[in-house]
């Protein structure tokens, strides 16, 4: 399993880790890139899965809300080569 960090930018929805960066307009759109860019990177073996974690940045929310929102935008996607 992959984590990343996920945003908004105000325009643009962003995933980063330690080692990988992508951006997209859409949530679908970051999916297809997260997809590709692992699988550039060599971190899918063929005829293997792998599980990209996405947890949603909560500072980005504000503080009186976060107690309703622990688990705001958490998703997971599965790649496969």
């Amino acid at each position: 399993m992959i984590e990343f960090i996920v945003s908004h930018d105000g325009k643009n929805w962003i995933a980063r880790n330690d080692e990988l960066f992508a951006e997209a307009a859409t949530l679908e759109e970051l999916d297809n890139t997260l997809r590709n860019l692992v699988k550039q990177k060599g971190y899918v073996e063929k005829r293997k899965k792998l599980e990209i974690f996405m947890a949603f940045d909560n500072s980005t929310i504000p503080v009186w809300m976060r107690q309703y929102a622990q688990h705001y935008f958490n998703r997971i996607i599965r790649v496969e080569v």
